[in-house]
C-alpha cells in the first residue's frame, strides 16, 4: 500500500474543493486548527461521494480545518490494506456492524460518551450499540435506517387484495401477483416476492434475518458477559425457517435463482417483474426515479407469529487508532451529529447518506417533507432489532448464511438436520473468537 502522502496526492482533485473552501473562514474563532488536515473514507460510490463533500466542505467552513476526502467502494480490503501498513483513515464513516471486527483488530481509538458534544440528543439505545466486548465505546452512531416492505400498489390493486398484515397475508399476495397477471400482460410472467438470497456476503441473513425474528427464532444470541450462545437450530428457529423456506418451493411467490442473486442483480421491482421487496428506505429515490411515487406504496412487515421486528442498522464514525490529530477528529465527530451536519445528509440532490437521524431532534419526514420516512422509523423505534455488533459479526454472519441458504435451497430436505448443521459453522466462527457461551 502506498504511503499516505502518494494516496493524497492522486486524489488531490477530491480534497481540492474542500481545501479551498477553508480559505474563506480564517475569520473563524475555531480556526486554530487551520494547519490540520483530517483523512476521512466512507464507503462511497459518486452519488453519496457527493453528499459527504457538502457535508465536509460545511465542517471546513465552520472549523478552519481541512478535509482530504476518499471515498472508497472497495472499503474494507482497501481499510485492511492501510492498517496493514500502520497507517489508517483518521476518521472514517462504516458499518454499525462492523463495530467488533474493526476494535478486535485495534483499529479504533476509544471514545468517552460524555466528551462529545451533543451527546446528550443521541437515543440510548443507539449509544447501546456502539460499545464492544469490554464495554467501552468505541463509535458514534451517525445514521440509522430499518427495513419495510415495499410493494407494488398498482398491482395489489389490480389483484384486489388489502394490504398484508400477516405471514399469510404476504404469502396470499405474492401468489396472486405470480398468478393473476397483475400487469395485464396477458403472460404468466410475474413474481410475488424479489429476494436478494446469495450466500455471497451473507445476503442470506440480511434478508431472512427479520423472518427469522418474527418468527421466534434468532442467530445467536447474548448469554451476557461478552458471551454469546447459537439459537440457529432452536425449535423457533427451525418453524420460521421452514416457512421461508415454503416461500422459496412455492412456484411464482419467489423469483427465479434468488439464492444465487445479489442485490446488484435483483432489479425485478424495477423491471416489472416482481411486485414486493423487503428491503431498506436507500431505494426511495432510485424506485421514485425508475417507477415514480405512484406506483409503489411503503408499509410496515407484515409480523409473524412472535411480532413485526425487522433488521435495522446503519452506519457509525468511527475514529482511527494512531491518529495525531485528536482534537480535530473529534471535532469532526461533534459536527457530524449536529442538526445541520445531519440534514445535509438527509436533503441531497444526488443520493442521502442519513437515513434516519441520530439526532433526535430532528424528524425524518419533516426534514424530508415525505412521510414514508414515517414507516421507517416507525419500524425502527417499534421493531429494530439490530445485529450484535459487539462481536466480529461478519464471520458468524457468513457461516450462518451459508448453511440457512443450502436449507433454503433443499425443498424436500430435514430442516432441523440443516440448521443443527449451520448451528455447528456459527458455533465454531463464535468459539475461534472465544465468546462463545
Amino acid at each position: 500500500m502506498a504511503p499516505r502522502t502518494a494516496i493524497r496526492g492522486l486524489l488531490a482533485s477530491v480534497s481540492a474543493v474542500l481545501l479551498l473552501g477553508s480559505a474563506a473562514c480564517a475569520g473563524d474563532d475555531t480556526a486554530g486548527d487551520a494547519g490540520d488536515t483530517l483523512e476521512v473514507w466512507t464507503r462511497s460510490a459518486p452519488e453519496p461521494a457527493a453528499t459527504y463533500k457538502d457535508i465536509f466542505a460545511a465542517f471546513t467552513a465552520k472549523t478552519g480545518i481541512t478535509v482530504n476526502y476518499q471515498p472508497v467502494v472497495e472499503f474494507d480490503q482497501q481499510l485492511q490494506a492501510r492498517a496493514s501498513s500502520k497507517d489508517l483513515p483518521d476518521v472514517f464513516v462504516a458499518d454499525a456492524a462492523n463495530l467488533g471486527t474493526y476494535q478486535a483488530q485495534g483499529w479504533l481509538q476509544p471514545i468517552e460518551q460524555a466528551s462529545v458534544a451533543g451527546a446528550t440528543d443521541i437515543a440510548d439505545t443507539a449509544w447501546s450499540s456502539v460499545k464492544g466486548l469490554d464495554g467501552k465505546t468505541y463509535g458514534i452512531p451517525f445514521s440509522r435506517q430499518a427495513f419495510a416492505t415495499f410493494i407494488r400498489k398498482d398491482w395489489r390493486e389490480k389483484v384486489g387484495l388489502p394490504v398484508p398484515k400477516t405471514w399469510a397475508d404476504l404469502t396470499a399476495l405474492a401468489k396472486a401477483f405470480a398468478e393473476k397477471d397483475p400487469d395485464g400482460n396477458g403472460k404468466k410472467d410475474t413474481y410475488g416476492m424479489l429476494v436478494p438470497g446469495s450466500a455471497q456476503n451473507g445476503y442470506t441473513v440480511f434478508w431472512g434475518a427479520s423472518y427469522l425474528w418474527q418468527g421466534g427464532g434468532d442467530i445467536v444470541t447474548d448469554a451476557g458477559g461478552g458471551k454469546y450462545g447459537v439459537a440457529i437450530n432452536s425449535d423457533k428457529s427451525v418453524q420460521a425457517v421452514t416457512w421461508i423456506r415454503d416461500q422459496f418451493c412455492t412456484p411464482g411467490v419467489v423469483q427465479p435463482g434468488a439464492l444465487t442473486q445479489t442485490t446488484a442483480q435483483t432489479t425485478h421491482f424495477t423491471d416489472g417483474t416482481a411486485g414486493i421487496y423487503f428491503t431498506g428506505p436507500y431505494n426511495f429515490v432510485p424506485y421514485d426515479q425508475k417507477l415514480t411515487k405512484e406506483k409503489y406504496e411503503v408499509v410496515p412487515a407484515p409480523a409473524g407469529p412472535a411480532g413485526g421486528d425487522v433488521l435495522a442498522n446503519g452506519e457509525n464514525i468511527y475514529l482511527g487508532a494512531g491518529g495525531k490529530l485528536t482534537d480535530a477528529q473529534k471535532k469532526l465527530a461533534d459536527f457530524l451529529i449536529t442538526p445541520e451536519a445531519q440534514k445535509l445528509g438527509m436533503v441531497s440532490k444526488t443520493q442521502a447518506v442519513v437515513r434516519l437521524p441520530v439526532n433526535k431532534t430532528l424528524d425524518a419526514a419533516q426534514v424530508t417533507g415525505d412521510q414514508r420516512w414515517s414507516v421507517i422509523q416507525k419500524a425502527y423505534t417499534e421493531n429494530g432489532h439490530e445485529f450484535p455488533s459487539a462481536l466480529q459479526w461478519v464471520p458468524v454472519r457468513n457461516a450462518a448464511a451459508e448453511g440457512l441458504n443450502k436449507v433454503l435451497a433443499d425443498c424436500s430436505g430435514d430442516v432441523k438436520a440443516g440448521l443443527d448443521a449451520t448451528a455447528q459453522a456459527v458455533s465454531a466462527a463464535l468459539q475461534e473468537q472465544g465468546v462463545l457461551a
